[in-house]
């Protein structure tokens, strides 16, 4: 362990819960990497910028290599993260439970979220459906970049209140997340500035993007000029033709 200091300062009890022991499945909850052992579990998260590498034992650190874990085939787990907003932690409880994991929604991929589930939960809440779908307490893993080009999909301001969407909106918008999730997934994800995949290659979704980022350029359906906005201080691009 070489700095404790992210974004919550690591357990000084996390070297001796791992040593020595087997690691028995590696999962994920929302952006939470679970690494199960028999006597617990690390919760890892990559924060913004993170990243994990396996390097050989004798590959000198760099400036923001926080820390290792040591496998017994010689390679080294070694983690990055130049804005410290990584974290990881250590339970021997059931990880599903931990503070940051239990209050977390479904998965947006997974048969609990679909068009039923979403117009049940958008009922009486004025919130703008972008910023509800980026609520990790009502679906996991939608962000910014995916949220945007999701109601642009399914043809939705993300001004809309979102219990002015009718369950046939509903049923179009939790589609249209898991097509421009999934479709992410296939080509690495998105890289539009400094994100790499674990092969330190770049996510090539930016090419499929119809609005994210594409401000003051022309639609790529209608030829509307695509606007932007801020919302929920993150920002936020539309057709306002393309999308009501």
């Amino acid at each position: 362990m070489r700095d404790r200091r992210l974004r919550w300062p690591i357990s000084s009890h996390v070297e001796a819960a791992v040593s020595g022991q087997i690691v028995r499945a590696i999962e994920r909850r929302a952006k939470y990497i679970l690494i199960r052992f028999d006597s617990g579990t690390l919760i890892l998260h990559l924060g913004m910028s993170g990243s994990l590498r396996l390097v050989k034992p004798d590959t000198p650190p760099k400036t923001h290599d926080h820390w290792d874990i040591r496998v017994d085939n010689g390679w080294v787990l070694r983690f990055h993260d130049p804005r410290r907003f990584g974290s990881l932690h250590w339970t021997e409880d059931d990880p599903t439970l931990h503070p940051l994991l239990v209050k977390l929604a479904p998965e947006p991929l997974s048969r609990s979220f679909d068009g039923e589930y979403l117009h049940r939960v958008t009922r009486k809440r004025s919130v703008a459906i972008k910023q509800l779908i980026m609520n990790s307490s009502l679906v996991v893993g939608v962000g910014n970049i995916y949220a945007s080009e999701a109601l642009f999909r399914a043809h939705i301001s993300p001004r809309r209140a979102a219990r002015r969407l009718t369950r046939q909106q509903a049923k179009l918008l939790a589609q249209s997340i898991k097509d421009v999730l999934s479709e992410a997934i296939k080509t690495g994800g998105t890289t539009l500035r400094d994100y790499v995949n674990a092969d330190g290659a770049p996510g090539y979704f930016r090419q499929k993007l119809f609005v994210y980022e594409r401000a003051g350029e022309a639609c790529r359906v209608c030829t509307a000029i695509v606007k932007q906005f801020v919302q929920g201080q993150r920002s936020t691009y539309w057709c306002s033709t393309c999308q009501s």
